[in-house]
């Protein structure tokens, strides 16, 4: 299928796309104009992406925004009513379905299986013999601390140990692409810690990792880049600087001298709170204001500049609505 698009479609992705990507650059995912209905409900409408290959790459969004629907797409589970995807170049994801592993949002192990054999089980989903799996798995166990778990069985395992066994059988293939949907969802502050490192050990290692998530400090954590889903559209899909950047960065100041002629020289939109002004950077660079201050003896007792947080790129590129959704972890529509 060739991987053609409308003028729109065109002026969409150059203004989602990814600043300074080198266009020769190999792509482990381009999507295209993705839209998805069920039941004549519209869950994802016109998502444009392109991660490169050995990158890190969020989905970020509520839950219900649209985000699985987007990676079952993406990976070639469900078929998009309109549009195209390549991954590895490939029109048809079930063609190379042994570079891929995927950990779905819903999990699911034989609670009688050891840890071992499901790490095995896994793998021969992905064209690995027993035996190899078997060995693999073993060394993957030990590897991340949870040689106990090799012979025992997953109903003896807490949440979060069986969930480093699943994510690990996604990995026994050795994929070139990871796809983790919410992978961070039920974990404790010290396994969402490893499940960070070995994500960042993923890509030093040259495998592309996608992750879904509506927790915006992983994403803005790991994350070269995004694609912010929001009732099942993509307002903004690259770099994470360049999210944050669409903010001007915010000037804090503080003086000792409350009145003077200095006043005048702050931003008009310069606002109080107690003893500090916020504003935003000027275009002009903060120089001539602190000259101003210094000769107008404002007595400078504080002034920091803060670049923008992805969080606030998100509300202000999908709106004080999708960011509540964000905070409360669900939103009406998509799927």
């Amino acid at each position: 299928m060739p991987l053609s698009q409308s003028p729109s479609q065109n002026n969409a992705a150059q203004e989602n796309a990814v600043p300074n990507r080198d266009p020769t650059e190999p792509l482990a995912i381009e999507a295209r104009g993705l839209v998805k209905r069920f039941s004549g409900t519209l869950a994802v409408d016109g998502v444009d992406i392109s991660v490169r290959q050995g990158a890190i790459y969020g989905i970020l969004g509520p839950n219900g925004a649209g985000k699985t629907t987007t990676l079952r797409m993406l990976l070639g589970i469900i078929d998009p009513d309109e549009g195209v995807r390549r991954v590895f170049g490939q029109d048809n994801p079930h063609e190379i379905a042994q570079l891929i592993g995927y950990l779905p949002e819903e999990r699911g192990l034989y609670p009688a299986m050891k840890g071992v054999e499901a790490i095995a089980f896994m793998g021969a989903l992905r064209g690995l013999t027993l035996a190899e799996g078997r060995e693999r798995g073993r060394e993957l166990l030990i590897n991340h601390g949870m040689e106990f778990a090799i012979e025992r069985q997953i109903r003896q395992m807490s949440k979060g140990q069986a969930q480093t066994v699943q994510l690990l059988g996604t990995l026994v293939h050795r994929p070139k692409l990871v796809v983790l949907d919410e992978p961070f969802s039920g974990l404790d502050a010290i396994n969402q810690g490893k499940l960070e490192r070995m994500i960042r050990d993923l890509a030093d290692a040259g495998t592309t990792v996608i992750f879904s998530t509506h927790v915006i400090h992983h994403a803005e954590r790991l994350c070269e880049g995004v694609a912010i889903i929001a009732g099942g559209k993509v307002p903004y899909a690259g770099s994470v600087e360049a999210a944050r950047d669409r903010i001007p960065a915010q000037v804090r100041l503080e003086t000792r001298s409350r009145e003077g002629a200095w006043l005048k020289a702050l931003p008009e939109d310069a606002r109080r709170e107690g003893d500090f002004f916020h504003f935003p950077l000027p275009e002009t660079g903060i120089e001539s204001l602190l000259k101003v201050l210094i000769e107008g003896k404002a007595g400078i007792q504080t002034l920091s500049i803060e670049r923008a947080g992805l969080h606030d790129a998100f509300v202000h590129i999908a709106g004080e609505a999708a960011a509540r959704a964000l905070e409360d972890g669900t939103m009406e529509d998509g799927q």
